[in-house]
């Protein structure tokens, strides 16, 4: 039982915002293509198996982010208990659990098409190089936009089969309400972050935080609302948009306080309930 603790500890599946988030942009491009006046049983399906994609995936992912960051992580305050930078889990063990769940994440992703599955093997690099950019750059966010978001380039494709300029305007929508609520998670480690020389837009943008954020998430909003625009959506979708609109400008601007972790941490965790609300805007312009 204590390996397994371990393992859900490294994994992270007792914290289900990072694999959701994941999730969301995978089931938006989806609900964008798929047909309804089809089997709607079919939505389903795709619905679950990228929904298991996400959840391997991001644990592969954390695994693989702790052994780069093992060094660093044992400096943070936050991350000094983590299996691998305590010494709980070795790296051997851990490079184990990875290949397994990316066998794993495989096995899902063969029940797509070709095109699919060559454009989700294509995106691998992104996903294990992303934890080397703090290192490099203070947009380390910008490179987790365009991979955490890149299921929702796979959702459109797994149901159409090729590549359209609609996906890609919500696609590149989507990185920037992950760079601004990456910068909002990167406020909590800013100190230990800048003691050991690690870099992210929570840092260059210390000063400025919430206007930064405000533009990410005018963005966000512009190019989503062009999105629905190209895919000939009803007036009412624009209508539904001002609810997340004013979830992040009024509900997140509100709560978050970079000076107060528990306070990044809340603001953070509240986009599980904009990916929601954004799926189900979706889903009702299209049945309706």
């Amino acid at each position: 039982m204590n390996r397994v603790n371990l393992f859900i500890e490294l994994t992270r599946l007792k914290k289900p915002i990072g694999y959701m988030l994941l999730f969301w942009p995978c089931a938006w491009g989806l609900t964008l293509a798929y047909d309804f006046s089809k089997n709607i049983n079919n939505y389903f399906i795709y619905l679950i198996l990228f929904f298991l994609g996400a959840v391997l995936m991001r644990s592969a992912g954390c695994i693989v982010n702790d052994i780069l960051d093992k060094e660093f992580d044992a400096k943070v305050f936050r991350t000094k208990d983590r299996p691998i930078a305590s010494g709980k889990i070795s790296t051997r063990l851990a490079i184990f659990y990875s290949v397994i769940l990316c066998l794993l994440a495989f096995f899902v992703l063969i029940n797509f098409n070709l095109f699919t599955i060559i454009l989700a093997l294509g995106s691998m690099p992104l996903a294990f190089t992303y934890p080397l950019m703090k290192r490099f750059t203070y947009w380390p966010q910008l490179f987790l936009g365009i991979t955490f978001n890149y299921g929702l380039i796979l959702g459109w494709t797994a149901i159409k089969g090729e590549l359209d300029i609609i996906p890609i305007i919500f696609y590149f929508g989507a990185i920037f309400w992950t760079l601004g609520y990456d910068t909002i998670y990167g406020f909590q480690d800013i100190k230990d972050d800048e003691i050991i020389g690690l870099k992210s837009t929570a840092i260059k943008f210390k000063g400025n935080a919430k206007k930064f954020l405000t533009i990410c998430y005018s963005l966000l909003l512009i190019l989503f609302a062009f999105g629905g625009y190209y895919m000939n959506f009803h007036i009412s979708y624009y209508f539904v948009l001002l609810i997340p609109f004013m979830h992040l400008f009024f509900y997140q601007m509100k709560v978050f306080n970079s000076s107060d972790p528990l306070s990044c941490l809340k603001a953070f965790k509240s986009n599980n309930l904009f990916g929601l609300i954004i799926l189900l805007n979706i889903l009702v312009v299209k049945i309706l």
